[in-house]
């Protein structure tokens, strides 16, 4: 029997599994003596500490105006159960499935007349995450999601008698941010995630930005779960740069996050040549600027951010490698990247950690990194904290995904911005 704990310090924060959607059946009629089905869609928001379902769609519209003086968060209840979409080892652990009622905190029509249910959510709060994050694994997984609605009184219309809907069909999993970047699979088989700006490159090519996930982002083999959905539901790291603040600091800028079949750091000379050929095809494709390619990443994407430029010297304008490994996890056997390596890297660098990081130690990665890579920028907390909240010390992506990190006035993503090969 597998155990259900809440998610705390792992390589990255968690998210979840869309439902097929099934057709709404007949509309009520006058006095809802017929029955009225309703579908509905699961709003989610990708959260710094990872997606979670904040509110509920409910396609109401066809039932006539709504009388909004009886629609209050008691009218409906929100039941939510999330499971794990591979099976789990028996004494295994996977953080953050539940199966509970969702705290509607308010009841809302939208413009179109369809009902949201605002839930309850917030960072660290456990029941409406979607991933679900396998100890033995070391991944993260889309949860399987099963939302059960009840109505508890019936809905007055201005026009017609009050209804009562009998059935709910659950929709989609909707989060704008996620759903703007298109799928894609490599030549070599590497799946990938691309978000395109809304800016034309009609009148010239424009930047790219490579973002390199973390270790609990990756595939889960040999359980074929291969999702190319984890790198962005599981924390704002790509998300980020895709921001409308971004787009402007970039003025357009496509953003790549490729998902590794394993662990970047298990065998990154291998990974180099496949991630290469992705944003070598993006260059012919989308005519993407082949003098202002970003690379960026955090933990294992990190290792992967300085072994591309290890790898490929003359490729990138800059790379931000965020709580990246160099010595191996344990302290076991030799480096990721030689202390030469380093020395010769002579992309411009900034490198962001907190010195409470407990999973990959500061001193001996990225502090040892910024003394060996000629030239580099370094950015050291004390903590991750956002809005209030502390995060584990590892999740130190945060800052880079809300371009907190600054020097002398400049902020990291104008300084990448800035730069060319």
């Amino acid at each position: 029997m597998s155990t259900s704990v809440t998610r705390r310090s792992v390589l990255a924060g968690g998210a979840g599994a869309a439902i097929g959607l099934a057709l709404p059946g007949p509309a009520a009629h006058a006095g809802g003596h017929h029955p009225t089905s309703v579908s509905f869609t699961l709003d989610a928001r990708t959260l710094d500490g990872g997606e979670q379902v904040t509110s509920v769609t409910l396609d109401t519209s066809r039932l006539g105006p709504i009388d909004t003086a009886g629609l209050t968060p008691g009218t409906f209840t929100v039941h939510a159960k999330a499971t794990s979409p591979i099976p789990i080892a028996p004494g295994d652990l996977i953080f953050s499935e539940y199966d509970l009622d969702r705290t509607v905190t308010a009841a809302r029509l939208d413009r179109h007349g369809n009902i949201v249910l605002e839930l309850s959510h917030a960072e660290g709060q456990l029941g409406g995450g979607t991933l679900g994050y396998i100890v033995s694994r070391g991944r993260n997984v889309r949860l399987d999601l099963v939302y059960t609605i009840r109505q508890n009184t019936p809905l007055a219309r201005r026009h017609g008698p009050p209804v009562t809907i009998t059935r709910f069909v659950q929709g989609r999993l909707s989060n704008p941010e996620v759903d703007a970047f298109t799928h894609h699979v490599s030549g070599s088989g590497l799946k990938y995630r691309l978000y395109s700006p809304e800016r034309s490159p009609r009148h010239g090519r424009l930047p790219l930005i490579l973002w390199l996930h973390g270790g609990g982002e990756g595939a889960s083999l040999p359980d074929d779960y291969y999702d190319n959905e984890t790198t962005l539901r599981a924390n704002r790291g790509a998300l980020g740069f895709a921001t409308p603040e971004a787009q402007r600091i970039f003025s357009g800028a496509y953003v790549v996050a490729p998902q590794s079949t394993s662990y970047w750091m298990e065998d990154g000379p291998r990974f180099a040549p496949l991630i290469r050929e992705i944003v070598q095809d993006l260059v012919r494709r989308k005519r993407v600027d082949p003098d202002r390619i970003y690379v960026a990443g955090c933990s294992n994407g990190g290792y992967m951010s300085l072994e591309m430029t290890v790898a490929y010297p003359d490729l990138f304008a800059a790379s931000v490698p965020i709580c990246g490994v160099i010595e191996p996890l344990g302290g076991e056997g030799p480096p990721l990247i030689t202390d030469a390596e380093l020395a010769k890297i002579h992309t411009p660098t900034w490198l962001v950690t907190s010195r409470d990081d407990d999973t990959v130690p500061p001193e001996t990665n990225t502090i040892h990194a910024h003394d060996l890579i000629p030239g580099s920028l370094i950015t050291l907390y004390d903590h991750v904290v956002w809005n209030g909240y502390q995060f584990p010390g590892h999740w130190s992506w945060i800052y880079v995904a809300r371009n907190d990190p600054s020097r002398n006035g400049t902020h990291i993503w104008q300084w990448m911005a800035r730069r060319r090969r």
